[in-house]
This record gives C-alpha cells, structure tokens and sequence, in this order.
C-alpha cells in the first residue's frame, strides 16, 4: 500500500525531501506521491515518514484501492 496527498496539502514541501524512496515530487497543485516508490516507509522508519513531518493534519493518508 502506498500513502497519497489529499487537497488539505499547502504545498510547503516540507515533506518532499523526507522521503527514503524519493516517491514525493510537486503536482500541478499540491505535492504527488508516486504509489510505485512508496512503501509508507516500511523496513526504514516506524510510521510513514511524510506523514511525522507534514504540518497539516489529514494532509497524508493511505491510499484507497
């Protein structure tokens, strides 16, 4: 599963260079999160590392299928 942007984000780019896998890179709007890249940190960090670092609660969350 991966972890994707909502529209909550405020494009601060605070989570971008937090990233292990490099998945996260600036959309048209907001922030994007490559759902190939992302393993919502698995093996590396505890939670999700955009996630502990994004000022904007909501702003990341799990994918939907």
């Amino acid at each position: 599963m991966a972890m994707m942007i909502t529209e909550n984000c405020i494009s601060c780019g605070t989570c971008e260079p937090e990233c292990p896998n490099q998945a996260i890179s600036p959309g048209d709007m907001i922030y994007v999160i490559d759902p190939a890249k992302c393993t919502e940190c698995s093996g590396v960090y505890d939670a999700p590392k955009c996630v502990e670092v994004c000022p904007t609660e909501g702003s990341i969350v799990p994918a939907t299928a």
